[in-house]
Order: structure tokens, then sequence, then C-alpha cells
């Protein structure tokens, strides 16, 4: 599935929408330059799953875990990773238990430690435009983007 998004509220959207669809156990891989927007992606699913708080970046803590109800999600920020194995000293191993969902901003970084992903969310910039491809991996993953091709999404 490929679509256009025109904009933050667009993207931010979009994000909310994909929360509509998901069902734990689920890991969203969101790939994409700088400035790309994953970030505003995740604070959309993060309020769209009934997140009234702040949504903050992860980039210098590396994960920020949310509790949304019965629902829980760890949000992954590896940009700024030196080494997989530093996953290990954030009790990654931990939260691989039980009905999560994952969202995980720059993955290649932490390869041979995370959970394989259910969908890829590969993001670029198009002028003022951000441009979406999703990859489903799994089955899980192919509910989903079905989910989100129901919709005229632009």
């Amino acid at each position: 599935m490929r679509c256009e998004i025109r904009g933050e509220a667009a993207q931010e959207a979009f994000g909310r929408r994909l929360a509509d669809g998901l069902k734990p156990p689920f890991v969203l891989y969101l790939e994409g330059d700088l400035g790309t927007g994953k970030t505003t992606l995740v604070r959309g699913i993060v309020r769209g799953l009934g997140h009234r708080g702040a949504v903050r970046s992860p980039t210098y803590t590396l994960l920020e875990p949310y509790e949304l109800g019965e629902r829980r999600l760890v949000h992954l920020d590896l940009y700024r990773l030196g080494d997989p194995e530093e996953l290990e000293f954030l009790g990654l191993r931990d939260l691989l238990d039980g009905d999560r969902l994952w969202c995980v901003e720059w993955p290649d970084r932490g390869i041979g430690f995370l959970p394989a992903a259910d969908l890829i969310l590969h993001l670029r910039h198009a002028g003022a435009r951000r441009m979406l491809e999703a990859i489903a991996q799994t089955p899980a993953g192919r509910e989903l983007v079905a989910f989100l091709a129901a919709d005229d999404i632009d």
C-alpha cells in the first residue's frame, strides 16, 4: 500500500487511524530520513489509543513506555543507539513478553535484538508532503494494511 500524506495534522490523523486497527501483539517499524514524521505518526497512534498527556520523542532515552488502559505500547527511537547490544541495558528482553504494541523508529540500528516487524512503514520526503509505503511482513500486518486500504487515505 502506498499513499501521500499532506501535512503534520494529516500525518497524526493517519497514526490515529493506525491505532484503530492495531491488535496486540504487534510490531511496527518506522523507516525514513530525519524529518519524515515518524514520531508524529507514533503520536497519532498513542493519542488514538486514548493517551491524553504529552507524547515524548524517546530520542535521548531510546524507550518510552505507555500504559493505555489494557493496552501497553513501547515506543523506541534508536537513532542515537551506538550498538544494538545497548538494548540489553534498557531491559528490552523483559518487555518482549506479553501483548504489547511496538513502534520502532530506526529499527535497522537494533538488528538482532528487536522483535520481527508485522508491518514496516517507509516514509520519504516529497516536498511539503510525505510519501508512505506500507510493507506487511505477517498475516497481522496484512490485516492492518487491508483495514487501512478500506479508507480513502490521502
